[in-house]
């Protein structure tokens, strides 16, 4: 590539399982991750996108051509003492992959994208055609890949050592990254002012913008570890959340014992992502591996019994089989129009609602975080009986 000039002094490779090689200048930290490769069409929000837990493992590629060009927030911004700007406290994803990485020009950042990146061991990777990974994505379903960055001064690693490395690794859907992103030890947050409910959270991986959307509403949530029995999520709580995170559901066999068990338990459950998928599994209803999935903050769903139509955050991979919700005595609540996937499903006596999307938005639209004002009155309603 000698007509490619990097002003970070770096170059990159990425190779894809399907023989794809992508060359282009690197930025962020000089060393070498796997992942799967997926695309999100969001514009905007890429310090909560590149935080959010439910990108563990994955390398993300932004299909807008410029990310950074507001930089990076400061971390002193805090919302019911959570995190403003970031949906975790620091990067999730394994790799960026981005068309043009220009410089910051705004009053609240704090660093450049390369030098956040860098600070937290993350390569990334731009000047490439992301328009052809993400038709290639779309027409193939998503892919493991391997991203490596380097000094332009030194040798590059060869193609066959990355597709080496890429081969020995495991690969996104073996890997019980709940696990990972799950916190050791209970963690309590309290709302600023009178608490409404208190509600425990079995937490898988979960975004901050849903802790501030439950706090923001005068509801204490006391964070669980996912491997957490059911008993003690509901001994002494109003209600109980089911938290996204990422991975293959399939995995968590226990995680989705755990969460029939509260969803039958008489109590009010609200679960989102992951958790809706745990919800369904536990119950008897079947999850797929979507091609290319979902991901992104423009994203259309419909609620079924009113005909509205909301755009929301999406980001899965994995969905629930519309034919298999008889059997785990759920009903249909939200389908995305585009390409018909269930988005949402509650129990017959509505206690127990699940949204695939994320009605919390973080980044995105907040059209829907009508969810957490109905997941608070049935609280209260549940609490006067």
């Amino acid at each position: 590539m000698p007509l490619l000039r990097c002003r970070t002094g770096l170059r990159a490779r990425l190779l894809l399982a399907d023989g794809i090689a992508v060359e282009g200048c690197g930025f962020g930290a000089t060393t070498t991750r796997v992942g799967e490769v997926v695309f999100t069409t969001a514009m905007t929000g890429y310090p909560e996108s590149l935080t959010d837990p439910s990108y563990r493992g994955q390398i993300l590629v932004e299909t807008h051509p410029m990310m950074g060009n507001y930089g990076v927030p400061r971390k002193s911004r805090l919302y019911h003492g959570i995190l403003l700007d970031y949906e975790s406290d620091h990067i999730q994803v394994e790799g960026f992959v981005v068309a043009e990485l220009p410089k910051p020009n705004h009053y609240a950042s704090a660093m450049s994208l390369h030098e956040w990146l860098r600070s937290e061991g993350v390569p990334g990777i731009y000047r490439v055609d992301t328009r052809f990974l993400v038709k290639r994505i779309r027409e193939h379903g998503v892919v493991m890949g391997i991203i490596s960055v380097y000094n332009e001064d030194e040798e590059p690693p060869s193609w066959d050592e990355l597709a080496r490395k890429l081969v020995s690794s495991k690969t996104y859907d073996e890997r019980v990254f709940a696990l990972e992103v799950s916190p050791r030890e209970p963690i309590t947050h309290k709302p600023e002012g009178r608490v409404r409910a208190r509600v425990a959270m079995l937490d898988c991986g979960v975004k901050y913008g849903i802790l501030r959307r439950l706090l923001e509403r005068g509801i204490e949530v006391t964070r669980y570890p996912c491997t957490t029995p059911a008993w003690q999520l509901l001994e002494g709580y109003d209600a109980v959340v089911l938290s996204n995170g990422p991975g293959n559901p399939a995995l968590l066999r226990d995680q989705a014992r755990v969460a029939a068990e509260v969803a039958t338990s008489g109590k009010p459950v609200l679960a989102i992502c992951l958790g809706m998928q745990l919800l369904a599994l536990g119950l008897g209803a079947r999850a797929y591996k979507l091609p290319y999935g979902h991901r992104g903050v423009n994203k259309p769903v419909v609620e079924l019994d009113t005909g509205r139509c909301m755009v929301s955050t999406h980001n899965h991979g994995y969905a629930i089989d519309w034919d298999s919700l008889d059997d785990a005595g759920l009903v249909p609540w939200f389908r995305q129009p585009d390409d018909g996937t269930l988005e949402g499903v509650r129990t017959r006596d509505g206690l127990v609602i699940a949204t695939q999307f994320h009605p919390e938005a973080g980044p995105g639209p907040w059209d829907s975080t009508w969810v957490f004002d109905l997941f608070l009155r049935l609280i209260e309603k549940t609490r006067t009986r």
